[in-house]
C-alpha cells in the first residue's frame, strides 16, 4: 500500500505543477523517473516494485497501445497518403540501418559478446518513443512537415521493428530451426499481418459503433470516450491472441477509428490518451524506482558508451542518409537525428529478454535501461531549447527559400478536443505551415 500511496502522491504533485515545469521544458517523464529513483529501493527504499514480472512487461505494453491508438487516432489518413515521403524514409531506410548501425557499434563496444546478442541489442533499440517526443511534434514552431515525419515515423517503427527482435531473440537462445532470411520474414508477415488485421477490424468496428449510434443518439455521453478505449484494449487482445504485433495493431487500430468515426473520432479519444499517460506515469516511476536501481550494480563503461552512440550517431547516420536527395538541409536532418527518443517499446524488448534468459541478458537489460534514461534527461532537457534554437534558423530559412524543403505544407493529425477547446499556452497540432 506504501508503493501505491507514493505513487499516487507523485501524480498528484505533477498534476498541480505540471504547467510551470513545462513550460521550463522539464518532462512529466524526467519528473517521475527521477522521483521513482530516489524512493525506490536504491535510496529511501519506499516503493518496492520488481522488474522480472509478466505483470510489469504486459502492463508496459497496454501503456504504450493505448498512446498509439489516441495518437494515430487523430491522423488525416486521406491527406497522409500524399506525404508519406520522409516518413516512408525513416522506416524503410532510416530504421534497417539503425539496426546496423547498433550492431556495428555493439560488436565493438561488446568484444566478447555473442554476434547474436548484439543484433538483438540492436533491435531493441532501435525504434523511437511518440510519447517522449510528444513536446516536438507538437509545438506548432517546427515545421508541420517535420513533425509530422517524426509523429508517423515513432508511431509505426515500434510494430516493424518486432519481426527482427523475435528473430534475434531465438538466435540469441539458439531457439530457431530454420534459415536467418525465412526466419524474418515469416516473423514478418506474422506479426504485421495480424497485426494489421486486428487493428483493422478493432478500429473499424469501434469507428463505425461510434459514428452510426453516435448520429442516432444512441451514445451516452459519458461512454463516448469509453468507447475507443475499448476499440484499443480489443486490437490489444486480438493481435495478442492472434500472434501478431501489438504495436501495429495499435497503431493502424487507431487510425482505422479516426477514420471511420469521423469528426466524432478525435474528440472521443481524450479519456483514451489521458489513461495512457496516467499508465505511463506510473510505468516510469517504476522504471526509475526498479529499473535504474536494478541496472547500476552492473553498469560498466561499455554500456554508458554504447547508450551515448545508440542517442547519437547511430540514430543520427542512418537518418542522414534516409534523407539524402529529399533537400532537406543540415539544421532539420540534425533536428530529426537527435529527436529520436528512445522509451516504453525498448523496455518492454527489455523485459522479454530477461523473461526468456538470453544468455549475458543482463548486460542488454542494462544497456537498454541506460540508453532509456539518458533518453530521457537529454531528450527531456534539450526538448524546449533545441526548438528555439531551431525554429529561429527555420524562419530564417524559409524567408530566404519559401519553396525550402521544410516549407511544403503538411496536413498535421487533428486537434486534440482540449487542446482546441482553449489553452493559449498549450501548442496546437492542428495546422499547416503557412
Amino acid at each position: 500500500m506504501v508503493t501505491v500511496a507514493l505513487m499516487t502522491v507523485i501524480v498528484l504533485l505533477w498534476s498541480a505543477f505540471s504547467r510551470p515545469l513545462d513550460r521550463r521544458g522539464i518532462t512529466s517523464a524526467l519528473v517521475f523517473t527521477a522521483a521513482g529513483f530516489v524512493a525506490g529501493a536504491y535510496v529511501l527504499g519506499l516503493i518496492d516494485v520488481t522488474l522480472e514480472s509478466a505483470v510489469a512487461e504486459r502492463f508496459t505494453e497496454v501503456t504504450l497501445v493505448l498512446l498509439l491508438f489516441s495518437d494515430a487516432a487523430r491522423l488525416d489518413l486521406g491527406a497522409l497518403r500524399h506525404e508519406l515521403g520522409w516518413p516512408s524514409r525513416l522506416l524503410l531506410i532510416g530504421l534497417p540501418l539503425t539496426m546496423l548501425a547498433g550492431f556495428g557499434v555493439g560488436v565493438l563496444a561488446f568484444p566478447g559478446m555473442a554476434l547474436a546478442s548484439v543484433f538483438l541489442l540492436s533491435t531493441m533499440l532501435c525504434s523511437t518513443d511518440a510519447a517522449l517526443g510528444q513536446r516536438v511534434v507538437t509545438d506548432t514552431s517546427v515545421p508541420a512537415r517535420v513533425r509530422q515525419a517524426l509523429d508517423v515515423e515513432s508511431g509505426l517503427n515500434d510494430g516493424l521493428a518486432v519481426p527482427f527482435f523475435l528473430v534475434a531473440l531465438d538466435l540469441a537462445n539458439a531457439e530457431l530451426t530454420t534459415g536467418i532470411t525465412w526466419a524474418v520474414v515469416s516473423n514478418a508477415a506474422e506479426q504485421i499481418g495480424w497485426g494489421l488485421l486486428a487493428g483493422v477490424i478493432a478500429g473499424v468496428l469501434g469507428g463505425l459503433l461510434l459514428r452510426v449510434a453516435g448520429r442516432r443518439g444512441w451514445t451516452g455521453s459519458e461512454w463516448r470516450q469509453i468507447l475507443p478505449l475499448a476499440a484499443a484494449l480489443l486490437a490489444f487482445a486480438i493481435a495478442l491472441g492472434l500472434g501478431g504485433s501489438v504495436f501495429i495493431a495499435a497503431f493502424v487500430g487507431g487510425m482505422a477509428f479516426g477514420r471511420f468515426a469521423g469528426e466524432q473520432g478525435s474528440e472521443s479519444t481524450l479519456f483514451t490518451e489521458e489513461a495512457g499517460g496516467v499508465l505511463a506515469a506510473v510505468t516510469w516511476i517504476g522504471f526509475g524506482a526498479a529499473g535504474i536501481a536494478w541496472a547500476i550494480p552492473h553498469l560498466t563503461w561499455q554500456v554508458v558508451l554504447y547508450a551515448a552512440l545508440s542517442l547519437t550517431l547511430v540514430r543520427m547516420v542512418p537518418v542522414a542518409i534516409a534523407l539524402l536527395g529529399k533537400g532537406v538541409r543540415a539544421p532539420t536532418v540534425a533536428f530529426i537525428g537527435w529527436f529520436g527518443p528512445r522509451g516504453l517499446a525498448s523496455v518492454v524488448f527489455g523485459l522479454l529478454v530477461i523473461e526468456r534468459g538470453v544468455p549475458q541478458g543482463e548486460t542488454l537489460l542494462t544497456t537498454v535501461i541506460v540508453t532509456v534514461a539518458l533518453s530521457v534527461l537529454l531528450h527531456g532537457l534539450t526538448s524546449a531549447p533545441l526548438v528555439g534554437v531551431y525554429h529561429r534558423w527555420y524562419e530564417a530559412h524559409a524567408g530566404a527559400h519559401p519553396k525550402a524543403a521544410e516549407a511544403v505544407a503538411t496536413t498535421m493529425p487533428r486537434q486534440r478536443r482540449h487542446l482546441a477547446a482553449g489553452d493559449p499556452e498549450q501548442p496546437r497540432t492542428g495546422d499547416s505551415p503557412s
